[in-house]
């Protein structure tokens, strides 16, 4: 190998030596009627971390994730978290957690056979760029890229991606449906699942609904009777 050559490989490790990069970057979402996600940075440089100290609020994450969304004419509503942003200084960890809600996150419909409801989720939110602080971002969209239909499934209720590149942070990806849930399954970028049927889905299956309308009816027009 020729000095330039040499010299060539030496800067390039030089420079990845020196890119601040994070360990490890946690995702959990957890599903039930809106979802409530976590974002978890860990061992974050220490530069990084004291910059993040600084610049980085709570609602960078969701706004990042609701302004990527209406470039596609979709809209999400959020709110934060119970401990929305969080500084671990002793482990470098950079922690906030916020609830995503909207027909374009998540919606049911009822089964009218079964009464079950039938929930879809949509995952496309999870692909946006976001700066952690004015010199580091994360690009979510191309990491998470692979569709969750093709994620692993550890258990019936959980679906989880594993992203590792040279030079960034691995990214871990749950997406947890709540543990009664049915019939679990992924299309793409959309999950699927089944829910025993509310009362109000199981009234509305029945003629009981019909029954009451009609007695309040007579009552009605009893009472217009007596008044006249």
């Amino acid at each position: 190998m020729n000095r330039f050559a040499l010299f060539a490989v030496m800067m390039t490790m030089v420079l990845l030596a020196a890119m601040p990069v994070s360990a490890e970057i946690t995702a959990n979402v957890r599903v039930d009627d809106s979802l409530f996600v976590t974002y978890e940075f860990a061992d974050v440089d220490q530069a990084v971390y004291d910059q993040a100290r600084i610049e980085f609020t709570a609602e960078r994450i969701p706004e990042a994730i609701v302004e990527n969304l209406e470039t596609t004419n979709q809209t999400a509503q959020w709110g934060l978290g119970p401990l929305p942003l969080d500084f671990d200084d002793a482990n470098r960890v950079v922690r906030v957690s916020f609830f995503l809600s909207g027909s374009s996150i998540s919606s049911f419909s009822v089964n009218r056979t079964t009464l079950k409801r039938v929930y879809e989720v949509k995952t496309d939110w999870r692909k946006f760029q976001v700066n952690l602080t004015d010199s580091y971002s994360v690009d979510f969209a191309e990491r998470l890229a692979t569709q969750v239909a093709e994620w692993q499934k550890p258990n019936a209720t959980t679906f989880y991606y594993e992203s590792k590149q040279t030079g960034a942070p691995d990214i871990l990806f749950y997406l947890v449906v709540p543990p009664s849930a049915m019939e679990v399954r992924a299309v793409g970028d959309t999950v699927f699942y089944e829910m025993q049927p509310y009362l109000e889905d199981q009234l509305l299956g029945t003629p009981f609904l019909i029954l009451i309308a009609l007695v309040v009816a007579l009552v009605i027009i009893l009472l217009y009777r007596k008044v006249r």
